[in-house]
């Protein structure tokens, strides 16, 4: 393989710097959710979509609009509601008595990042609405499909299940993510901070008043993507990343456990990982920092586990100490 030139070298350069700097942007709006940023970043380099969950009030929508204005990306939201029909969101033909015919308007998935604001909250036949765009990049309507924008970005938030009004995403829905971030409540430090900044007029509807400026657009994008395809992954890394997978089919706490779509998604987000943190190689601890995010909505636990306490986390960290790292 031959060498990268200076002109590569310094085009990577330049495409870290932007995304390093679209995560200071996002932090100027969101205190204390480093892990969650850093996701969403690694998404936009994996071409993938998220899945952001946390009880109300932590900033998960915020999050998304931080991440959106910092974008010079055109971004739409959608409020997911329990009467929300699918058509809503793909877009349908309308009738134009002028020239009775029938046009397609589009519907807000026809843009470059979609906020799907609480997505739990709509039944299952609007959620799936999503699964043709989240995985083709297109919508068929009327037999006809229609290409989305490139980039394309589904960021959907979610409450816990347990809340009332839920709707559990079925499991074709959720393998069509490729992280599932957690967004936990904040430290008392963090919360001191996120008061401190509002008594200072912080206004979280105004973005650009807190300073919040696009740093990064579709060229950055691009060439940060061509970047992390560049990145090596060694043989045994491939192995290490196919033994994790395969010890989540043989779990006794799972019944269901990481197909190869879950292990491709986590040897994606691993070279992600491992080109922002400066380096053109995956390490296994470039595997294991993104285990979580990338395999905890990919599993289903036993029933028998649930009661006993068992999370999928908790199960992924006693496979990622059990399968030997290779050296």
């Amino acid at each position: 393989m031959s060498a990268p030139t200076p002109e590569t070298d310094t085009t990577s350069d330049a495409a870290r710097a932007s995304l390093e700097a679209l995560r200071t942007e996002i932090g100027k709006a969101v205190v204390g959710q480093d892990p969650a940023v850093t996701g969403l970043v690694v998404a936009l380099l994996c071409r993938g979509h998220v899945l952001l969950e946390g009880v109300p009030g932590v900033a998960k929508t915020l999050l998304v609009r931080a991440l959106a204005s910092s974008l010079e990306l055109d971004t739409k939201r959608v409020q997911f509601t329990p009467d929300l029909m699918p058509a809503d969101i793909t877009g349908s033909l309308v009738y134009d008595s002028r020239t009775a015919e029938f046009s397609f308007q589009p519907g807000p998935v026809f843009t470059n990042l979609l906020l799907a604001d609480e997505i739990n909250r709509t039944p299952p036949k609007t959620q799936s609405s999503l699964l043709e765009a989240m995985e083709e990049r297109q919508v068929t309507v009327d037999g006809v499909p229609r290409p989305l924008p490139e980039p394309f970005l589904v960021a959907a938030t979610q409450n816990p299940v347990e809340y009332e009004g839920t709707y559990p995403l079925p499991e074709a829905q959720l393998d069509r993510f490729l992280l599932k971030l957690t967004v936990p409540l904040p430290s008392r430090e963090d919360e001191i901070s996120v008061l401190t900044r509002h008594a200072g007029g912080f206004d979280p509807r105004d973005l650009k008043a807190a300073g919040v400026r696009p740093v990064a657009g579709p060229a950055e994008l691009e060439a940060a993507r061509e970047a992390v395809a560049k990145v090596a992954v060694s043989p045994e890394i491939a192995g290490y990343v196919v033994d994790i997978c395969r010890a989540t089919r043989e779990s006794p706490s799972l019944v269901l456990g990481v197909s190869p779509r879950g292990a491709t998604a986590l040897l994606s987000t691993a070279r992600a990982w491992a080109w922002l943190t400066g380096r053109d190689y995956v390490t296994p601890d470039d595997v294991k920092a993104l285990a979580l995010p990338t395999l905890r909505h990919r599993v289903q636990l036993r029933p028998e586990a649930e009661m006993e306490g068992v999370n999928s986390d908790s199960v992924i960290n006693s496979i990622l100490a059990h399968v030997p790292v290779p050296r």
